[in-house]
């Protein structure tokens, strides 16, 4: 299997003036001005920029990529790994919410150089602090010295990928350059079908592993062109995302859950006037629970614009196994099963009957050139089909590690070989997977993961006054929304208890902390927030009286 890599001066060579990547600037100019790079100019300027990281980095350090998307991102990946450094795609200081993360994860990978643009080269330098060497990628002034570089291992590291959850300790999943090659065929033979040509259309932050792999990997394979622009261009307005999608003969895009649903309520009218969808064969939905009523309502709304039901596709991954798990592939519209919600809850997935509560379950297809197994996660046992239990992950795409972390709990053993441990539950019907929840109590919201136990630290040193807490998810209005229970601390009852100044508190923390924005905080009286038999806050327990409606609270969040 060819390393993606080395692809990159086969079309260099094969078709030097065919696009690879275009930006569609709308934060400089709202109409939109593109700028295109060829397969030529990618090639030469990342060799370029790849002879001045040399000077400053040696194969295996580390270089953060402190930039916002755009082309010169791109180039910045491409030249480290031609440097033989390892990348870190991260984002440029001053990114609204990130700031503590940012510190978090540059101080974890301690990179030896850094990548940015000019204008966030003040920005960088003063965040960098002289800790690494500051490279601009669009000052290319550099000279082709000749140089040409060798060829990549496929169990060297290609880059780091960072959780978007945790800002404590940050866990950068090591992401090997043959993990990287599987996982971008296993994607590419699944989901395009082989095209010839394709060309897709993303908005993601390449610092986002969905968005790295779609925008920047899949064109690096199969030699095809990818539009990109920016994530707060598609904020303000998300039909922007439609209009760069129509009239393509053979399209592809990618976003999380959320997305869609954004798109559809910022919808006005006329907007799908003059559109043509129907050469997007694939909408992939990704990295947070897939909805049914999502998938309902944006194949419903955008059926007049041409798009095909059956280019829908809810697929299931994660970034230690470099992104993508399972998904159908193309031309299979989307299956939807009511299981019955008691039995579910129970651990069996049987269909709903006519008189049953039912829980609508969205197929994210089967296991795409990988082994998915479903895992009692108490005693390691495989259960059957129609069984729920962990989520079990083998294959070339997996992660062997974290970055400078041990943690005995991502792998276990099944016949004598490491799989992979997600954390998350599911069940296989049919040999497709069917995905029901979280074990590890993991919040998803608006496609970024937050873990519980950050949220509720930030929660407790915003407001002294609060003692135990419990953070999750749980859904409105077809949503994952963030809720967090607080009680009143009996060992802090000398300070004085001030319920608005501490929701104020708390939430403004937690946003600024985890960019993160709470749609509920219960502050209730102390004692009051149920542990489990080991001592522990449940926070299954809080879910569920929340859900009940049974909380007595303290003071009122209003």
């Amino acid at each position: 299997m060819t390393p993606l890599l080395d692809r990159v001066a086969i079309w260099a060579g094969t078709k030097p003036d065919a696009a690879a990547y275009t930006f569609v600037d709308y934060l400089a100019d709202p109409g939109g001005p593109t700028v295109v790079c060829t397969w030529g100019e990618v090639h030469r300027r990342s060799i370029r920029l790849a002879q001045r990281l040399r000077r400053v980095v040696a194969p295996g350090d580390r270089v953060a990529v402190l930039a916002p998307s755009g082309l010169d991102y791109v180039l910045a990946m491409y030249a480290s790994w031609y440097a033989g450094a390892i990348a870190v795609p991260l984002f440029a200081p001053g990114l609204p919410g990130h700031t503590e993360r940012l510190a978090a994860t540059y101080a974890d990978c301690d990179p030896a150089g850094v990548v940015t643009v000019a204008a966030h080269a003040a920005d960088v330098h003063d965040f960098v602090a002289g800790r690494a060497a500051v490279l601009v990628a669009d000052a290319d002034d550099e000279p082709d010295t000749g140089w040409r570089p060798g060829s990549v291992g496929r169990d060297d590291v290609a880059y780091l990928q960072y959780s978007s959850g945790s800002t404590r300790a940050p866990a950068g999943v090591e992401i090997t350059h043959g993990n990287l090659t599987a996982n971008v065929t296993q994607l590419c033979e699944t989901l395009t079908g082989n095209r010839p040509h394709f060309t897709g259309v993303n908005w993601l932050p390449l610092f986002h592993d969905m968005g790295l792999l779609a925008s920047v990997a899949v064109p690096m394979r199969a030699g095809t062109d990818a539009v990109l622009f920016d994530p707060a261009a598609f904020l303000m307005q998300p039909v922007r995302w439609l209009r760069l999608l129509s009239g393509r003969p053979d399209a592809y895009t990618a976003a999380p859950n959320f997305a869609y649903d954004y798109c559809l309520r910022r919808l006005e009218e006329g907007d799908l006037d003059g559109l043509d969808l129907s050469g997007v064969f694939l909408w992939l939905n990704g990295a947070e629970p897939v909805r049914a009523a999502t998938l309902d309502r944006f194949t419903t709304q955008l059926a007049p614009a041409g798009l095909a039901p059956r280019a829908m596709c809810p697929a299931y991954g994660l970034a230690e196994a470099t992104v993508y798990v399972a998904g159908h592939g193309i031309d299979h519209p989307p299956r939807k099963v009511a299981f019955d919600r008691d039995r579910l809850a129970a651990g069996r997935a049987v269909r709903a009957t006519a008189d049953s509560d039912r829980s609508v379950l969205v197929s994210c297809g089967p296991p795409a050139g990988q082994r998915v197994a479903v895992v009692d996660p108490e005693s390691g046992s495989t259960l059957p089909d129609g069984r729920v239990g962990e989520i079990w992950v083998n294959g070339p795409n997996v992660t062997r590690r974290y970055w400078r972390r041990d943690d005995p709990g991502l792998f276990g053993d099944l016949g004598g070989y490491r799989w992979l441990r997600t954390g998350d539950l599911g069940t296989l019907v049919g040999g497709e997977l069917y995905v029901t929840g979280r074990l590890k109590d993991l919040l998803i919201v608006a496609g970024r993961n937050h873990y519980p136990q950050d949220v509720e630290e930030t929660v407790r040193e915003a407001a002294p006054a609060l003692g135990r807490t419990a953070a999750f998810a749980v859904l409105i209005d077809g949503e994952e929304r963030a809720v967090v229970v607080a009680e009143r601390s009996r060992s802090r009852l000398d300070v004085e208890w001030q319920p608005t100044e501490i929701v104020r508190a708390v939430r403004q923390a937690v946003w600024r902390r985890h960019d993160l924005a709470l749609h509920d905080l219960v502050l209730a009286e102390p004692g009051a927030v149920p542990r489990t038999t080991s001592g522990k806050v449940s926070r299954t327990g809080c879910r569920a009286r929340y859900l009940a409606g049974t909380w007595q609270r303290a003071a009122s969040d209003a």
